[in-house]
């Protein structure tokens, strides 16, 4: 019985391992903690499971999610020097989150998500029957704040 762990799983291990080895603090721990992260959710519910390659990645953006509020949190408390942590570990899970859409890619996928939800008679309260297209298409690409604005932005006008 070969089991076959995820790609993602075995770079960030392989990555963890050369981290080590040149001493890079930083990308070590922050790898550590993302495979401390996986691990959990495979242990989460009564029996443990293998991760598919797409939750790995949800596990990733979700981190890194965490560490962009984490950011912003500590640089409004003027806490800069933690600020300054928390976006050099964004900045390792950046290497392992898919390559992120362009505003100008975003606004494309949101007018063709009004065109065929058929929102934009609504208005703002089509809001969520665009969101419900759109989250899939974007999950990971994209952060989930943008997107709403711009459906915001396109249903208004």
């Amino acid at each position: 019985m070969t089991q076959t762990p995820t790609g993602l799983k075995d770079r960030l291990r392989t990555d963890l391992t050369q981290a080590l080895r040149d001493r890079d603090k930083v990308r070590a721990g922050t790898i550590r903690m993302v495979l401390s992260a996986i691990t959990e959710a495979e242990v989460a519910g009564r029996t443990a499971i293998e991760l598919t390659e797409e939750q790995v990645t949800d596990v990733v953006v979700r981190e890194a999610k965490k560490r962009r509020e984490a950011t912003e949190a500590f640089s409004a408390a003027g806490r800069d020097d933690l600020a300054q942590k928390e976006q050099a570990e964004a900045a390792v899970l950046a290497d392992y989150l898919p390559q992120q859409l362009s505003t100008e890619e975003i606004s494309a996928l949101v007018t063709q998500a009004i065109a065929d939800s058929g929102a934009a008679e609504l208005g703002p309260r089509g809001m969520g029957k665009v969101m419900g297209l759109l989250t899939p298409q974007t999950k990971g690409r994209a952060d989930g704040r943008a997107v709403a604005d711009e459906v915001k932005r396109q249903l208004a006008g």
